[in-house]
């Protein structure tokens, strides 16, 4: 993969490649999260030039959340290469609405129904934008540089915090009238299940994301060590050591993906699921479970030969997936995006 891994937290535009205008069009990405807002100059090859970042005032109202976004886009436009960006795309934790161009992410308070899109098609001198929710955008980016390359027909899911998706479908991304088609982390696999905070029961997200996984392992008497960690990396750990109980808490936490995954091929015929997120970063204690999980429910034919794999665009995914998106947009070539307006 081309991205660079350094945080670009510094100061100034970050430039990871030569900025030179000459070198052909780019598209500005957008990664909106709860902790952080990250934003880049992606080519057409996938090559971040340029990037910028902020943490994310999650507690504060929406106006002081949309100023770092806008601090991130004029650090974007002080490099050479602004002139060069065609259009926007942006990934968004959800709710998103792409027919209307707001977002409404669940852990972003002061955003609730916000004009988005209107917004930084404002500040960015009317450049065309293109919105997408966060696991839309990591669909993308693992259909164009990652696991699901060369795959027409996949799942892709960010299992962290939360668990959201996306579909890629006949070869095409399949982001829904609204941008949040594939979302399996509310799909219910127990309907005597816990109470959601969407509101349904036994919700894939309740069982299979990291919170959970750790709230489980403790509610079975698993113990944190003496460093006081009790997240689902700290229960990764000790699985990996033999723990029975973080061992159990894995296991239920990939029964549900694997009855989600299944139940979301037999619907669409994919016949791959790319795992990215926090929580794949527990390896073989989730995707040993998970793989065998799978047999039990993706049992018809057409799906008995359905693979899972890790992810692989890593923590440039949101902003690639942007990026893709974007170029999708432009009919699938790089160099057909145009800058339109002033």
């Amino acid at each position: 993969m081309h991205t660079d891994p350094a945080s670009g937290c510094a100061s100034g535009p970050a430039v990871v490649a030569p900025a030179d205008p000459a070198s052909g069009p780019v598209v500005v990405a957008l990664d909106i999260g709860g902790t952080k807002i990250a934003g880049a100059l992606v080519d057409a090859a996938g090559l971040v030039r340029v990037r910028a970042r902020r943490p994310t005032p999650a507690r504060e109202d929406g106006e002081t959340v949309m100023k770092a976004v806008e601090a991130v886009l004029d650090e974007l436009a002080a490099s050479p290469l602004w002139e060069a960006a065609g259009a926007v795309g942006i990934g968004s934790a959800g709710p998103v609405d792409a027919s209307r161009g707001t977002v409404s992410p669940v852990n972003v308070p002061g955003w609730r129904d916000f004009p988005l899109v209107e917004r930084v098609r404002r500040r960015t001198g009317a450049r065309p934008v293109t919105l997408v929710g966060d696991g839309v955008a990591m669909t993308a980016a693992e259909h164009w540089l990652g696991a699901a390359r060369g795959h027409d027909n996949a799942l892709c899911l960010v299992v962290s915090t939360g668990v959201g998706g996306g579909l890629v479908l006949d070869g095409r991304l399949h982001p829904g009238p609204t941008g949040n088609a594939g979302h399996l982390g509310h799909i219910s696999v127990d309907l005597d299940g816990d109470l959601c905070a969407c509101g349904g029961r036994g919700c894939v997200e309740r069982l299979a994301s990291g919170p959970h996984i750790a709230r489980r392992a403790l509610e079975n008497g698993w113990r944190p060590g003496p460093d006081g960690d009790a997240s689902a990396a700290a229960v990764a750990a000790a699985a990996r050591a033999g723990d029975p109980v973080a061992l159990a808490s894995f296991e239920r936490a990939a029964r549900a993906l694997a009855a989600g995954i299944a139940a979301t091929a037999t619907l669409v015929e994919i016949d791959i699921a790319v795992v990215g997120g926090g929580v794949a970063g527990a390896g073989d204690v989730l995707f040993d479970p998970l793989r065998r999980s799978l047999g039990s429910y993706a049992t018809l034919s057409f799906v008995r030969n359905l693979t899972v794999v890790p992810a692989a665009t890593g923590t440039d995914a949101g902003l690639l997936g942007a990026a893709a998106a974007t170029w999708a947009g432009a009919g699938g070539a790089a160099g057909t995006v145009a800058r339109t307006g002033a």
